[in-house]
């Protein structure tokens, strides 16, 4: 997993792909928190829609792209924790900070990627790296 959070961390704004309570697909901005245990770890609110839809249906898709043009796929399943070591991780992130202010805010939730799988791949026309 080191090659794929080098590659979240070198590359800050992802997008987290979810199906909505409507049954309808969503894309948003989010932001790789970091590896903790050999475990993809992001965060978010329990008030806003994405935590809903992650309560939902669990299962997501994570892209991003390089300036060098290559790109990561990313798809598991978001299996939230009340992890404090987690936690710390996040808030240690000024942007974080700055919406929760501290790791024991009630509204701040962590989830990992549970049987994280996909690929890191680019236009050279050498194989994808999968993982």
């Amino acid at each position: 997993m080191n090659k794929v959070a080098e590659f979240l961390n070198a590359n800050p704004v992802q997008y987290l792909a979810t199906v909505g309570r409507d049954g309808k697909a969503k894309c948003r901005p989010f932001m790789f928190a970091g590896e903790l245990d050999g475990k993809l770890w992001f965060c978010t609110n329990n008030q806003k829609d994405v935590y809903k839809d992650l309560q939902a249906n669990p299962n997501i898709e994570i892209s991003v792209s390089s300036p060098e043009y290559a790109w990561l796929r990313l798809h598991g399943k978001a299996v939230f924790e009340n992890n404090m070591t987690a936690k710390e991780m996040c808030i240690a992130n000024p942007i974080v900070k700055g919406q929760y202010g501290e790791a024991t805010n009630p509204i701040f939730e962590v989830f990992y990627l549970e049987d994280a799988h996909g690929i890191i791949a680019d236009f050279s026309g050498n194989p994808p790296y999968e993982f």
